[in-house]
């Protein structure tokens, strides 16, 4: 198998299609059976707003799944909990090589937004210039305008349409243009 870490490290867990929101909750009910929450310490489906047309014309904001098939767990890796995770219902395995456990790099839970970003550690200020990095925005560069601290977003004004336009993307989908 793989080494153990005594870390808690971000991991990618494969599921059957459609199938992400009951993992989710019946992993919560396996770590709240078993007294793992000393093991395992967050799972999350990542989901973005998409903006879907109606047949009558009327406009709807849906929740879609980025990663569909795909759900996040932060755990520290060990065989038994490695045992729990894939005897739940709907997880067909780890995402990594042969199926073994592949943690995430420091670089990749910063992209998909898997850690709050404390604002002591947000470098960015008002009048900055940033370019998004992910979401519906990513690669667009603006200004910022406001510094939402206690929701961990930045307004930000990008040129779209030929005009400025603010936008607010949260912290962890902004980056320092240097």
């Amino acid at each position: 198998m793989m080494k153990h870490s005594d870390q808690p490290l971000w991991y990618i867990i494969h599921t059957y299609t459609g199938h992400e929101d009951v993992v989710e909750e019946s992993l919560r009910n396996m770590i709240e059976n078993n007294g793992l929450q000393d093991q395992i310490f967050d799972i999350k489906v990542l989901k973005r707003e998409e903006i879907v047309e109606k047949e009558d014309g009327k406009r709807k904001v849906v929740l879609k799944n980025i990663y569909p098939s795909y759900v996040f767990i932060k755990m520290i890796y060990s065989n038994q909990v490695w045992y729990y995770v894939t005897s739940t219902n709907g997880v067909t395995g780890f995402v990594g090589p042969q199926g073994r456990p592949m943690p995430l790099t420091p670089e990749e839970v910063k992209k998909n937004g898997l850690e709050a970003i404390k604002i002591e550690d947000f470098n960015i200020k008002v009048g900055d210039n940033v370019e998004i990095i992910s979401g519906a925005l990513a690669g667009f560069v603006g200004t910022v305008d406001e510094i939402h601290a206690d929701r961990e977003k930045v307004k930000v004004t990008v040129p779209m349409f030929g005009r400025l336009t603010p936008v607010e993307v949260e912290f962890s989908n902004v980056e320092k243009v240097k």
